[in-house]
């Protein structure tokens, strides 16, 4: 059982033996699908997915669900496939690109004092997504940065536009001469 709230992470389990602390993380999936919060109607399933009889769904349930939803789908034919581990990573970059746009444009508005008294109390970014991702370490959330990365690059090349000429197609001959560009600007109106 969850016993409080603001410790989802720390779980009693009852037995003949009376109770005893444990992590949720050391937890089986099994175990996981019969935990219990106490609200102020009694105790109910402390899972946040439950299937149609109002029990926690199994892994399999999960499968099967992502399954029936990709084949309708490709039935529509819509070219989309997910599965549970893709919306775990897309809350995670979507999350990651949100937190750090605020937070670099709050720190913008700081001075050198301001910025370090605001990391404290409001962290890195990158932290706070680690944590709510369970992992120990911020290397394995680093990970997520290179998905982000390849996003901002998508989203920059798609604001270039069709007509831009790639430099690297210029006789080396041709570039800095004010005269050749001004000629193809010129070009370019008609």
């Amino acid at each position: 059982m969850i016993a409080d709230p603001s410790r989802p992470e720390v779980v009693h389990r009852l037995g003949g033996g009376g109770a005893h602390r444990m992590r949720l993380r050391d937890l089986s999936p099994a175990a996981r699908r019969r935990l219990l919060r106490e609200t102020e109607d009694g105790l109910e399933p402390a899972m946040l997915w439950l299937n149609e009889n109002g029990l926690p769904m199994s892994v399999s349930g999960w499968q099967a669900v992502f399954s029936a939803a990709n084949d309708r789908c490709h039935k529509a034919g819509v070219p989309v496939e997910a599965h549970a581990h893709l919306l775990r990573h897309t809350f995670t970059v979507v999350t990651l690109e949100q937190l750090q746009r605020a937070h670099i444009a709050q720190l913008a508005e700081l001075n050198v004092e301001q910025r370090g008294h605001y990391t404290r109390i409001f962290g890195d970014p990158l932290d706070w997504v680690r944590r709510r991702l369970g992992h120990r370490s911020i290397l394995t959330t680093l990970i997520y940065l290179h998905a982000l990365q390849e996003l901002e690059m998508e989203t920059r090349m798609a604001l270039v536009p069709d007509t831009w000429e790639d430099p690297r197609d210029t006789p080396l001959a041709q570039l800095g001469d004010d005269a050749v560009a001004a000629d193809t600007e010129q070009e370019a109106v008609r």
